[in-house]
């Protein structure tokens, strides 16, 4: 495993000769309709496309050349694929074709009403389907929060169309995403067992014993929620108490006024027109269908017992960790354990930032992942 803190500088691109000269990294398908377009500055444009086989329909943003590598990218909660447009825009710049879904349950995919649609069997099953669709070349899986399971069992279960995985926020879980697995990692000392018995991933813990509330809570207020939700990290909050740990004895997240407050969203992490898009969504879909994510622990469970290889990864594996994140900042417990041990070929770099990473650090993020592709010989 190669480890490097900030081999990207904050808000600096790093030339690939000094760069290289300072590391050594030891179905049946229904055809694609372009629906509309959407760009912002001078980048290449994203377009707008919708698959359906016959289990789902996936909606997914495309740019740039369409005989260029793939790199697909994976959003995680809540969010919707338009999260990458930056990272999207550069590459595509660069020749690679980038393709974000709408992962189902979000945006303009299908949005089941039974929780076990959202097993992460079916995700990645509808990932596979789509990169059929695609056309079946192999291509880097880019995840983040959610997608970064999603984009881990993509490789694990489907290892001829993954060429590397790029993992961001929340590291690989060989044995299943699923709060079990998350128990023996904590650090107790932050967290003792009588008082926080799921540590940090009470707020996990409270989406199911309190699911109800959990959806009307956040859908009380969308764009108020959203705004809450997407703050930057904080360097205070380093090795400090998350406040994810106290949902279930505050009542919530929002607590006895069961509805975010109001505040400004941050359009430094979300762009205006982006965020009014995300709301727009989000008033759509409601938050039942993203939460249900949190409630097939068993099945999930029972899902990575069946991968390939017994869940070890020996492509290239990158993880992009926020050292702002309170939830699953690897440095800070044994929560990155499991995906040492599964990854051989695991590269681990540190971003100043909290768990919005890829809103957060755009360019940054663009450069880490442009640098580990061309150092393992993915373009």
């Amino acid at each position: 495993m190669t480890t490097r803190r900030n081999f990207i500088t904050t808000g600096a691109a790093v030339g690939a000769g000094l760069l290289i000269s300072k590391l050594s990294f030891g179905a049946a398908t229904a055809p694609s309709n372009e629906q509309t377009k959407r760009t912002m500055g001078k980048g290449p444009i994203l377009t707008s496309h919708s698959f359906t086989s016959n289990r789902t329909t996936t909606h997914y943003w495309e740019a740039g050349p369409s005989d260029g590598p793939l790199m697909i990218f994976l959003h995680g909660w809540p969010e919707i694929a338009l999260m990458w447009r930056a990272q999207m825009e550069a590459f595509a710049a660069e020749g690679w074709r980038c393709v974000a879904p709408d992962l189902r349950g979000y945006g303009d995919s299908s949005v089941p009403t039974a929780s076990e649609a959202y097993a992460t069997k079916e995700i990645v099953d509808d990932m596979a389907e789509l990169h059929a669709h695609l056309g079946g070349k192999a291509a880097i899986w880019v995840g983040h929060d959610w997608g970064s399971p999603i984009a881990g069992s993509v490789a694990a279960h489907h290892p001829k169309i993954s060429r590397g995985a790029v993992l961001i926020s929340v590291p690989y879980f060989p044995n299943g995403f699923a709060l079990p697995n998350f128990i023996p990692l904590l650090d107790r000392t932050l967290y003792p067992a009588d008082k926080y018995p799921d540590g940090q991933w009470d707020y996990y813990r409270f989406y199911v014993t309190h699911f109800d509330q959990s959806v009307s809570d956040m859908e009380a207020d969308v764009q108020a929620t959203l705004a809450s939700i997407y703050r930057h990290g904080n360097p205070a909050s380093v090795g400090k108490w998350s406040p994810s740990a106290g949902l279930t004895a505050n009542g919530g997240r929002y607590g006895a006024a069961h509805r975010a407050p109001v505040m400004e969203p941050d359009y430094t992490v979300w762009p205006k027109p982006d965020f009014e898009a995300l709301v727009a969504a989000f008033k759509k879909t409601g938050f039942r269908p993203c939460n249900a994510y949190y409630l097939n622990d068993d099945a999930n469970i029972a899902y990575a017992g069946m991968a390939v290889n017994n869940g070890k990864l020996d492509q290239p594996v990158l993880f992009v960790n926020g050292e702002y994140d309170t939830i699953s900042n690897i440095n800070l417990s044994k929560v990155g354990d499991p995906m040492r041990n599964a990854c051989s070929k695991l590269t681990v770099i540190d971003q100043p930032t909290g768990h919005w990473l890829p809103l957060e650090c755009k360019s940054q993020l663009t450069e880490t992942i442009r640098s580990w592709a061309k150092l393992n010989g993915l373009k």
